[in-house]
């Protein structure tokens, strides 16, 4: 165990025991922000001469803003070092039980320690004897006993410094820390704002789906009920034309007349096919209007089982406005089970990833070369689904890969793109429980992977 006493006097000290540490100034503590503040100095000599201890304790004694500690072991430095994180460090080059040099070394090597000015103490003026100090780590190197004029100043020159590095790099850390609260408060913004529009784009998708549904569907339904009517009646009048043509071939002037203006045989045989076609339009309407309420599931709330092929097939007829004839899709779709999710979501990511992938194919100028989507779908063991969409088009910088997901990030130019929608789609997936991740080679296409489980882990 180290003694610690209060040193005043070598007279009668220095016939008793020789204790290996004492201090004045006990009331000081270790290193703190009050020191800092007011320029005080913390010294640790050591040196295994308790007289040596006793001169500079008397020369220090006269400067109120030191407080002075006195190691007389060198084997006990580096931990009462650690504990008391002293300014100054009062250090003997030649010692019996180690050597002043190795014992520099340990403290330059240990964290804690490591940046404490260390001034050299010994009887050696050798210029050699200096340089080793100096390349071991020292900072300074005085003759024992040095000018106590001399000695205070370098303890109060040192220590200075040494306050100074550490409030410096308190400051910093500071600094850092607020940086990085900063930016975590700017991503929680920018997460929040795109959560904020997330939310707003699906209601204003769901109040637009809501008003086709009613202005559209209900004359379309009138009109799709009126065409078996249509249809008979039409039947009616080209049989009725057709019998009397057989019972009266010949025609009066009245209808010779009438009949030379018309061609009654083409009417006939192009009115069945003008049916068909409103029939076929009046059913292409409908179904829009029904992929548009799969699209954004208007009738089902929360997480929900289904095929999400009928999710990407619904987006697809969405997008087929963008599907040129010269743009190839090809599905590679697995046989999956029903699959537990907020649709409307996901269908959400399918379109901004396919869009993002028409797109791509779209910049591509390579005539020789096809354009094409492949998307797949397939189940894992780890009971989640797979569903990867690749292109072959122009790809994506690796310099900005690990950007695409940001919020407000997009290669796009003015007006063409927000740098939403990546954003938007890793944030659903995250919803999900899943993940969604991209490689891609410049030049030569992207693949986007979406994993999600079959099953919601219901918090």
């Amino acid at each position: 165990m180290v003694t610690k006493i209060e040193l005043r006097s070598i007279s009668s000290d220095i016939k008793k025991t020789v204790p290996n540490y004492f201090r004045v100034n006990s009331s000081e503590s270790a290193f703190s922000q009050e020191d800092i503040a007011t320029d005080k100095a913390t010294v640790m000599l050591i040196d295994d001469q308790l007289i040596i201890g006793e001169a500079v304790c008397q020369i220090l004694s006269s400067d109120p803003k030191i407080s002075f500690h006195y190691i007389s072991d060198p084997t006990q430095a580096i931990q009462e070092a650690i504990a008391l994180s002293p300014t100054v460090i009062l250090l003997d080059l030649v010692m019996p039980e180690m050597d002043g040099l190795m014992l520099l070394r340990w403290f330059r090597s240990h964290p804690a320690t490591r940046d404490i000015p260390i001034v050299m103490l010994s009887s050696k003026e050798e210029a050699k004897v200096k340089a080793e100090a100096f390349a071991a780590g020292a900072n300074d190197y005085l003759i024992k006993l040095p000018d106590p004029v001399e000695l205070i100043a370098r303890i109060r020159y040192h220590s200075k410094a040494y306050n100074n590095l550490k409030a410096l790099t308190t400051a910093t850390i500071n600094a850092q820390l607020q940086a990085q609260e900063l930016e975590h408060t700017v991503k929680q913004l920018q997460t929040t704002q795109v959560q904020l529009v997330q939310t707003e784009k699906m209601s204003s998708l769901g109040r637009m789906v809501a008003g086709l549904a009613h202005e559209i569907n209900n004359p379309i339904n009138f009109m799709q009920g009126n065409f078996k009517y249509l249809d008979n009646h039409i039947q009616s009048l080209v049989d009725l034309i057709q019998a009397y043509q057989q019972e009266y071939p010949q025609f009066n002037a009245v209808i010779e007349e009438k009949s030379s203006d018309i061609n009654l045989e083409f009417i006939l045989e192009d009115l069945p096919k003008i049916l068909t076609s409103m029939k076929i339009g009046s059913e292409r309407i409908s179904e829009m209007i029904l992929s548009l309420r799969n699209f954004a599931r208007l009738d089902q709330a929360g997480s929900k089982k289904v095929n999400i092929h009928e999710g990407i097939e619904s987006t697809l007829l969405l997008l087929k406005h963008r599907i040129r004839q010269d743009i190839k899709i090809v599905k590679d779709y697995s046989n999956l089970p029903l699959i537990e999710c907020y649709p409307a979501e996901l269908n959400q990511v399918f379109m901004n990833v396919l869009n993002n992938a028409i797109d791509a194919v779209l910049e591509q100028h390579d005539k020789a070369q096809d354009k094409q989507i492949i998307i797949k779908t397939e189940i894992t063991e780890l009971a989640t689904v797979k569903i990867t969409i690749t292109d072959n088009g122009i790809g994506i910088k690796p310099e900005i890969q690990a950007k695409i997901f940001d919020p407000f990030f997009t290669t796009k130019p003015v007006n063409k793109g927000t740098g939403l929608g990546l954003s938007i789609s890793y944030q659903i997936i995250e919803e999900h429980q899943g993940k969604i991740s991209l490689k891609s080679d410049l030049g030569h296409g992207t693949e986007f992977v979406i994993e999600i489980p079959v099953q919601l882990n219901q918090p």
